[in-house]
């Protein structure tokens, strides 16, 4: 998958909307956040109000301009569903998501229940991926059966930062997988075992699995720079992705 962005998943990024604010554990240490906070340091275009949420009209209708086929990952900067994001502006989104079929959407969200609000009486497009973040048992399990009521054509989880042994989960309805550790100074360990279990549950229920990365701590239990310690589980590098007709 080629990319121009440093996740590993996608190859795009935009974000018509950019800042958010925390809703659960996962977002501590939210990366967005800090990125955020340099980016308006440097006086970079459209992070003049920092990580306070707001709307970038002016990039709604980007993706237009691009006539390759192109992986974009919505909002990478925000959450498309906070609830200061009017269904309006929602819409609008999706609107260009719609005019552009040559491209894939991945939309990722912890904001679950508005999600599946928004999608009550409006199909999402085919080459929409919708998602949630799954980073515990407490907040991110829940947000799976939100997810299954919406009638997308790939939806997927991202269980990252993945800050504990989830459990058994229901995978059914879900295509794919994402799992990784945290990153950072501030990042906490993720033990193998719990990716193993999540593995072994993909397998078992049929959903592509793609591990993203062990963060700032390896599978050793040493804290040390992400790209160190690499993305090798279990003896292989998995990069599993969903098929486009499930």
């Amino acid at each position: 998958m080629a990319s121009n962005t440093k996740i590993e998943w996608t190859e795009q990024t935009w974000n018509p909307a950019t800042g958010c604010t925390k809703v659960s554990p996962g977002c501590n240490n939210c990366y967005a956040e800090a990125m955020s906070k340099r980016l308006k340091a440097m006086g970079v275009n459209g992070y003049s109000n920092g990580f306070d949420l707001t709307l970038m009209t002016e990039r709604l209708e980007d993706p237009i301009k691009r006539k390759s086929p192109t992986i974009y990952f919505v909002n990478s900067m925000s959450d498309l569903f906070h609830k200061n994001i009017p269904f309006e502006y929602v819409r609008k989104v999706f609107d260009t998501i719609e005019r552009t079929p040559q491209h894939t959407y991945q939309i990722l969200t912890k904001r679950a229940e508005r999600m599946a609000e928004f999608f009550q009486d409006y199909t999402p497009p085919k080459n929409a991926w919708l998602g949630v973040t799954v980073e515990d048992r407490k907040y991110g399990v829940s947000r799976i059966d939100h997810l299954r009521t919406v009638n997308a054509h790939i939806r997927f989880l991202s269980v990252e930062p993945l800050l504990e042994d989830l459990g058994a989960l229901n995978l059914a309805g879900i295509h794919w997988v994402i799992v990784g550790g945290e990153s950072g100074p501030k990042a906490r360990p993720m033990k193998p075992e719990w990716v193993m279990a999540i593995q072994k549950q993909c397998n078992e229920q049929k959903a592509a699995f793609f591990f993203k990365q062990w963060g700032g701590w390896g599978p050793d239990g040493v804290k040390r720079g992400k790209k160190k310690n690499g993305r090798v589980l279990d003896g292989r590098v998995w990069n599993e992705v969903p098929t486009m007709n499930p």
